[in-house]
């Protein structure tokens, strides 16, 4: 990496030596910080799109890629160029023991791999392919295809390469449930939704493709798939949520094998409709990547021609999420532009840029046009606030979510529109309709309220880990955060609440877990912000725990680094390599919590300056960004501008407003 003090100036314009490097720091601290911040705020200008707003580009895995060759072999459709490329981006990430992982620098997965392995069959490789040869032996001692997810159990079933009899049942009758009934299609997170209505009537149409024998993939069961035990195993507590759904599941597929499916056609008109309504003023069904993908599958099982224009506009919004780039292709989730704006707006408002610049009004304008007035799924439980809060992607309608409207809200509070009377008005509604999506527990989950009947993670369809969306301590923390920035304080009920949540949230060794980034010192950080911009005491002892548990897992190189693995082993919490997005997570955390003169601090700032490139960007290789824990992960490009940025920053005015060891 090239390093940042090379042919750099300081605030006068003299060139700068050097670092000198002592003991990890850099000498001349305070004005290299300013240059740093200089040189941050312009790229990140640079990188405004004309309209005013920014999006950078949402990475993931292989997954995306193997399934668009997947759907476009279903389909019978695709351009042959384009498949190839794709193939190509899904050869480049393999792992070196054949398989494919989940995030970069992760083990190899056994549901990417297989569908890895499958996407490069229909992409025209045959099995004797030295990257299939390498593949295939990893699979197998993976457990072969028995052990993928139920999602990728239901794709292959299309192909007959899994069995309809023994996948997971989704029936579209869970469409029909009524609100009152214990589980219904909104006890469910919004995404699993988006997901599921979809394919519970592929489930029940039960599509096939016939392929050649060859590009079929027998030879990734490890006994032969006619040998195989396809069903999902029993627990071997006899009396457990595992066993009852498990025993329902099989009850539902036995009405299938004979035929008692007396609301089925009642259902999947239900469901066509349920689908089609939400297709509206959105970029797709859900403006994710599965469930966009899962309704192309699911109008073509209703029997919609290609030349629908349902299709047609399904199929545009689906190809949009694609990148091509040289002699590869990869496809997004979806995309992000209110989200990357508001933390752009955010950060650049904080580096001192002023709140009347013309660039920072034109980004408060767009954001001020993506507020959502509708009513959308979350009002099922909300049904008396008014629609008010903002999305994640261009257009998603029926699915604002908390993060985005505390983010934008924060943003908004930093800039000053021509029209202030609009840009008050339109956050007083978000802020109504915040506040009323605060959960029993006392703090805000993601796009539902109260959304926390965890016995359904034990659906045998819901493997997916994200069933449900309860309350998490890195939402509520950034909502604290901007509560505060509106004049709420700790004499709120609300507040109150919400401070007590986290505060019972804590780990045992003063982190928090952090849902939707990667992971504590994501969580940590944030909800320090939260209780320093609460005014509560930082030399409260958890607050000052949580502060030696940042300097404790901070790396010998003064970053910071935590993999997506601390999610399925806690005890790898806080360990990784550095990046600059955590380690500014964890300057930030550390600032929050009244460190602003430690060594600790110093070395982390000392290392942002060091991996700075002399454009004022950096380079984040690893995964930070959380989708679902333990199965989906997710690449900002835009983390590794922004994040360091308001880091520095902060740092900046910590230094001159003084401040506590």
């Amino acid at each position: 990496m090239e390093n940042a003090d090379i042919n750099r100036a300081d605030a006068a314009g003299n060139p700068f030596r050097p670092a000198q490097i002592l003991f990890g720091k850099i000498d001349d601290l305070k004005s290299r910080v300013a240059v740093a911040v200089g040189a941050a705020r312009n790229y990140l200008f640079s990188l405004q799109s004309e309209e005013g707003y920014w999006c950078g580009e949402l990475g993931a895995d292989t997954t995306l890629q193997s399934d668009y060759i997947l759907l476009h072999a279903l389909l019978g459709t695709g351009r042959p160029e384009r498949i190839r490329k794709a193939a190509n981006d899904i050869i480049n990430r393999q792992n070196a023991d054949g398989g494919w992982p989940i995030y970069e620098g992760g083990p190899s997965n056994i549901s990417a791999s297989v569908k890895a392995y499958f996407g490069l069959k229909l992409a025209g490789y045959s099995a004797d392919h030295e990257v299939l040869q390498q593949a295939r032996r990893k699979i197998l001692e993976l457990g072969g295809v028995t052990q993928v997810n139920t999602f990728t159990k239901l794709y292959l079933c299309f192909f007959g390469q899994f069995s309809y009899e023994a996948v997971p049942a989704i029936p579209p009758e869970i469409v029909l449930f009524p609100r009152w009934f214990w589980f219904n299609l909104y006890e469910i997170s919004s995404w699993s939704r988006a997901i599921l209505v979809p394919l519970s009537i592929a489930y029940a149409k039960k599509p096939f493709k016939k392929i050649p024998p060859e590009v079929g993939i027998d030879e990734l069961y490890v006994g032969g798939q006619n040998e195989e035990d396809l069903y999902l195993k029993w627990s071997e507590r006899i009396v457990s949520w595992r066993n009852f759904f498990l025993a329902l599941d099989r009850l539902t597929h036995w009405f299938e094998r004979v035929h008692v499916r007396p609301l089925r056609s009642i259902a999947l008109k239900a469901a066509e409709e349920w689908m089609l309504e939400r297709f509206e003023m959105s970029d797709g069904l859900g403006a994710i990547y599965p469930g966009i993908m899962n309704s192309i599958i699911a109008l073509r099982c209703l029997g919609y021609s290609l030349d629908d224009p349902q299709m047609i506009r399904a199929t545009d919004e689906f190809e949009a999420l694609g990148i091509e780039e040289g002699d590869t292709f990869r496809m997004q989730p979806c995309k992000c532009p209110v989200w990357d704006t508001a933390y752009a707006l955010f950060a650049l408002a904080e580096s001192g840029v002023a709140k009347d610049d013309p660039r920072m009004v034109a980004a408060a304008d767009w954001i001020l046009k993506k507020q959502v007035t509708h009513k959308g799924d979350w009002a099922f439980k909300n049904p008396k606030a008014a629609p008010a809060g903002w999305y994640f992607e261009y257009n998603n309608e029926f699915y604002p979510d908390v993060d985005d409207t505390a983010m934008v809200l924060l943003a908004l509070s930093r800039v000053e529109h021509a029209n202030d009377r609009y840009q008050h008005e339109s956050c007083n509604r978000a802020l109504d309709w915040l506040l009323s999506m605060q959960c029993r527990q006392g703090g805000w989950a993601a796009f539902d309220k109260d959304n926390d009947k965890m016995v359904f993670q034990h659906i045998p369809f819901a493997d997916h880990n994200a069933m449900l969306d309860p309350p998490t301590v890195d939402i509520t923390g950034r909502v604290l955060e901007m509560l505060a920035a509106y004049g709420r304080d700790r004499s709120e009920k609300t507040v109150q609440r919400a401070l007590s949540f986290v505060r019972h949230s804590q780990e045992s060794d003063g982190s928090w877990f952090g849902r939707w980034g990667v992971n504590y010192i994501y969580g940590t950080m944030l909800v320090l912000r939260g209780l320093q911009a609460m005014d509560v005491d930082h030399h409260e002892p958890y607050i000052q725990q949580a502060a030696e548990w940042i300097r404790m897992v901070q790396n010998s190189d003064g970053g910071w680094g935590e993999a997506c693995g601390s999610y399925d082993d806690p005890s790898t919490r806080g360990v990784g390599p550095s990046t600059p997005s955590q380690a500014a997570w964890a300057v930030l955390g550390l600032l929050a919590a009244g460190d602003t003169r430690s060594d600790s601090v110093a070395r982390g700032v000392a290392y942002l300056l060091r991996n700075q490139r002399k454009d004022g960007s950096w380079v984040v290789p690893w995964y930070t960004g959380t989708g679902f824990p333990r199965v989906f992960y997710l690449k900002y490009y835009l983390y590794e501008i922004y994040f360091p940025l308001l880091a520095l920053t902060t740092y900046a005015k910590a230094m001159n407003g003084g401040g506590e060891n």
